[in-house]
């Protein structure tokens, strides 16, 4: 049994002296010690040239202009002390052709990614800055920059520049019913997208997207505040089998101020809009319910004609992405799973196959973009390995396959806007983030930012290497890593405490620097604890079959590893097979329910932060996607609910949620709550008033968090 694990260290061992320091939770969470420097906000431009949104010590913020050649400050566009409206920018956007730009500031966010703000038009020549509006959502420029479309109480308007003349294209716009140009919930947390709405090339046509909420059931969560009386947030939110919002897509024709409403056959959901390179073709994306067949719509604007160019279907499920690019002559890039990892397409504009760009058992994880010049694609891959991300550039035809980036590990591209540079982050587990300039050839010109001062303040902390490994578990070989107490010992035992997402197509075992749990687990193995994090089935980065074997059954084969993972690993001479914990959060919650619960044989706690307990109180893109309706597939639904195994609790468990969370409602919480209460077991809870589903709320929220969590683990882990 001693053999069964074969360890690939990526760190840099680290000797342990008098004079290293422990990691505090004060480390982490308040005095911000291991904070990393990072670009901010870059936008590429027109030329060799890019800008950042940088936010100075004298208070004001500014919008400056950099060089890629020299990486130097070249100018400062805009700026706060000039501009006495605006306090501060917190967004900005350029025109088509830069010459004028938008600002925003007092911003206030509403969900995930949308936001209200007060925009400001700032012209570049003149330095004059013009009110557009307040509570404004994704104002966006016309592609000949003399016009400015953009949402307002569910409404759509057109703003003429010159004339200073507003339009209101939509009439119908009302909360919690009708929606124009903007996303509904679900759409913006599934799909990811809140804008939409776009503008055609010629500047004269604009599609958008209308929601008809009617039916879609409200949920309401009160809102506790400061009042004496606590108020209620009431919004649509379609759970797992109840009605959707009815999406429409429209054309509005600026020269003829008409809309209309074109039939793209039937469907369930219309993730992507985008108009092609002729400014007459609109391509439409639509979904089934069960979001297993896609269909991509060409729609002539000027007659309204729709065709089927591209029709993909699969046996689970297919991922919506923004890689579809069209190129000169209409022809598109796609990228799609059909041949069992997911690959770039090259199609004609009539949807023909014309070549599979990209072949390989390795996934390609972000496409950057097409260069006309050099016929040649920029994509991000793991062909290097699947906990690592490296930057490759290949041919139109497939051929000529170059690895851009140097180093292994993680790394990710920004292009320059005519696709000459790239910026390039990267890192490792031994390696916090490096940003560097390279030209589109792979040649390294500079670097920009090391966080040397970073790497040097952590060799004065006693960490620990993280070992990356497998771990052959039910037939599959499992990616995994490994911290161990610097002051290891292989005579003594020690409680093993495993993290875990295991969400469809995620990863957390990968090659790169820490993130704030990370830190955390040092923290942990600092007090002489193991952790141990695996990446189950249904996880990413190893091909569809791998990732979709959990269709219709969540929680049963991510749980079913999870258990055989903790029962293999207390084998180990050194782990304490009387004290072994798991946590997770969100959809890691879930996972942790179910394991101290399925498993209560080998965990002995569990933490489980704003975890979903049964399927049909989620989302109905998310849950569907994976598991269908519950009226299709009721089994599946409940024997995998952790309010199903409530009886089953054995050790010590920790539930912990938001009551202002719109995404994992907390409801989810309290019906575990219940659930326990019936089966008469006894359990800790830890609720945060009106916090959302990250818990971050106000400044103290995660040190309150991590304070009650590391107690937890102490108490029930340590020294039960």
């Amino acid at each position: 049994m001693k053999n069964f694990l074969l360890f690939l260290t990526f760190c840099i061992p680290l000797s342990i002296t008098a004079q290293k320091k422990d990691i505090t939770l004060e480390d982490i969470w308040s005095k911000g010690t291991f904070r990393t420097e990072y670009l901010n906000a870059l936008n590429s431009m027109e030329g060799d040239f890019y800008t950042l949104l940088n936010y100075n010590e004298d208070s004001s913020s500014s919008v400056d202009m950099y060089s890629y050649e020299t990486l130097e400050k070249v100018k400062t566009i805009v700026s706060t002390k000039n501009i006495p409206e605006i306090k501060y920018i917190s967004t900005y956007s350029f025109n088509s052709d830069e010459t004028k730009l938008l600002l925003s500031t007092n911003y206030q966010a509403i969900y995930r990614y949308s936001y209200t703000a007060t925009f400001y038009i700032y012209d570049i020549a003149s330095k004059s800055v013009t009110w557009l509006g307040d509570n404004l959502q994704e104002p966006t420029f016309s592609p000949d920059g003399k016009k400015i479309a953009y949402v307002k109480n569910n409404n759509l308007f057109v703003k003429e520049i010159s004339t200073n003349t507003v339009s209101q294209i939509t009439i119908d716009g009302e909360k919690n019913k009708i929606i124009n140009g903007i996303t509904d919930w679900v759409y913006e947390e599934e799909f990811g997208f809140v804008k939409a709405f776009q503008w055609s090339n010629d500047s004269e046509k604009i599609a958008y997207l209308r929601f008809d909420e009617s039916n879609v059931p409200e949920f309401s969560m009160d809102i506790y505040g400061m009042d004496l009386y606590p108020k209620q947030q009431v919004f649509k939110y379609p759970k797992a089998g109840e009605d959707n919002s009815k999406v429409s897509v429209f054309i509005f024709d600026l020269p003829a101020y008409k809309s209309t409403k074109i039939n793209v056959g039937n469907y369930e959901y219309i993730p992507r809009i985008k108009w092609t390179n002729n400014a007459n073709l609109l391509a439409v994306t639509t979904l089934n319910r069960h979001q297993n067949d896609l269909k991509l719509f060409f729609v002539n604007a000027t007659t309204k004609e729709t065709k089927v160019v591209l029709n993909e279907t699969d046996n689970a499920y297919i991922d919506i992405t923004d890689n579809l690019t069209f190129l000169d002559n209409n022809s598109f890039i796609w990228t799609s799973e059909k041949d069992g990892h997911n690959h770039i397409y090259h199609y004609s504009e009539n949807g023909k196959l014309i070549q599979q760009v990209t072949k390989g058992n390795w996934e390609v994880t972000n496409y950057y973009g097409y260069n006309k010049s050099k016929n040649t694609i920029y994509y991000q891959s793991s062909e290097n390995g699947s906990i690592n991300r490296g930057v490759y550039s290949i041919k139109l035809n497939g051929k000529k396959k170059k690895l851009l980036s140097n180093s292994t590990g993680t790394n990710r591209a920004a292009f320059s806007k005519n696709m000459r540079y790239f910026i390039n982050t990267f890192s490792d587990a031994n390696t916090p983030p490096v940003y560097t300039l390279y030209n589109a050839d792979g040649k390294l010109i500079k670097t920009i930012i090391d966080n040397a001062g970073l790497k040097e303040k952590i060799s004065s902390y006693n960490l620990s290497p993280k070992e990356f490994s497998t771990i052959n578990i039910n037939g599959n070989e499992l990616n995994m890593w490994m911290l161990k107490p610097a002051n290891f010992d292989t005579t003594k035992k020690y409680p093993l405490f495993m993290y875990q997402y295991s969400g469809p197509g995620s990863q957390e075992v990968a090659n790169r620097w820490n993130r704030s749990n990370d830190y955390w687990h040092q923290m942990l193995a600092q007090k002489g604890i193991i952790v141990v994090c695996i990446d189950g089935r249904g996880t990413g980065l190893k091909g569809a079959a791998f990732k979709k074997i959990t269709q219709k059954q969540l929680g049963k084969y991510e749980v079913e590893d999870q258990i055989t993972a903790a029962k293999k690993l207390s084998e180990l001479p050194y782990i304490d097979e009387h004290k072994i914990g798991i946590w997770g959060w969100s959809y890691g919650g879930f996972m942790s329910s179910n394991c101290i619960l399925k498993g209560n044989d080998i965990f002995t706690m569990a933490i489980a932060v704003a975890p979903v307990t049964s399927w049909r109180f989620y989302d109905s893109i998310y849950t569907e996607r994976y598991m269908q309706t519950p009226q299709e597939n009721a089994s599946g639904y409940d024997m995998n609910s952790p309010l199903t195994h409530a009886r089953k609790l054995k050790g010590k468990y920790l539930l912990i949620h938001g009551t202002g969370d719109d995404n994992v409602h907390v409801q989810n919480t309290m019906r575990m709550i219940n659930a326990l209460i019936s089966a008469n077991k006894q359990f800790d809870v830890e609720i945060y008033p009106d916090r959302t589903h990250s818990i971050y709320s106000t400044r103290n929220d995660r040190l309150h968090l991590y304070k009650k969590m590391t107690t937890f683990i102490e108490q029930n882990l340590q020294n039960n």
